[in-house]
């Protein structure tokens, strides 16, 4: 079985990598979507495949790490593409949860989202 839960964060962000000077290369924000999702057997005692409510403490501690900040100065996300910020919500997140096999982040405003397989 698989489990998903999600959450939503605002922050800006510049990706000043690139040598054209795009437009994302000036200080930008954007409203994000940051959505998990974790594999396995529910568990005899309980039913589930892990508590939601383990699942939404730990997404509230990315939150509190991500919302309302400049991306490029969370350590870690010194160059927040949405493939590092996936890459870097796995990291956190996998010591709590061994069952966790995606990690979706999204701009839906502008419909871009990357997904990070593990």
């Amino acid at each position: 079985m698989r489990i998903v839960k999600s959450m939503s964060f605002d922050a800006a962000h510049y990706l000043d990598h690139d040598p054209d000077a795009r437009p994302y290369a000036r200080l930008h924000g954007h409203s994000f979507t940051l959505e998990v999702v974790i594999e396995g057997e529910p568990q005899e005692e309980t039913g589930w495949v892990v508590d939601f409510g383990d699942v939404a403490e730990a997404l509230q501690g990315l939150h509190e790490a991500l919302d309302h900040r400049l991306l490029n100065e969370v350590e870690g996300l010194e160059r927040p593409t949405l493939e590092n910020i996936c890459r870097w919500a796995a990291e956190k997140l996998k010591p709590q949860f061994p069952g966790l096999a995606e990690v979706r982040v999204s701009r839906p405003s502008i419909g871009e989202s990357c997904v990070h397989l593990l």
